[in-house]
């Protein structure tokens, strides 16, 4: 059975950084891109950041770039997420995803396995 588990939210202060950790029970976890999506209470799910299977091809949603930078350490079967400048507005649940897509997919429908979420709040 696939198990995403997503660790390391918390209350942290504007400006602040947290790191997400998201280990994965797939026995093939190089060959699966890897996404990072977040929702506000009230709000869709969007899109933060997605790497390759390799992690070459990256992608990052515009309202995080220069400030998020998500990894992945294939070795442990874990996928990373570095969050810097944390802005209140970045206040979430996030969650990790896993797909067989050959590249980075930003839409939520492309990913077949998602983990529970842990929620980062950010305090002005």
């Amino acid at each position: 059975q696939v198990q995403l588990v997503e660790s390391g939210g918390g209350l942290v202060q504007a400006g602040g950084s947290l790191r997400l950790s998201c280990a994965a029970s797939l026995r093939t976890f190089s060959t699966y891109a890897m996404g990072w999506f977040r929702q506000a209470p009230g709000k869709e799910r969007e899109f933060v950041a997605a790497i390759s299977r390799s992690g070459g091809p990256i992608s990052y949603a515009d309202s995080v770039k220069g400030r998020f930078t998500i990894s992945r350490d294939n070795a442990k079967n874990t996928v990373y997420l570095q969050m810097n400048s944390l802005k209140p507005e970045d206040t979430a649940a996030y969650y990790c995803a896993a797909t067989l897509a050959l590249m980075v997919p930003t839409t939520t429908t492309r990913y077949s396995y998602w983990g529970q979420g842990t929620m980062v709040t950010v305090s002005s």
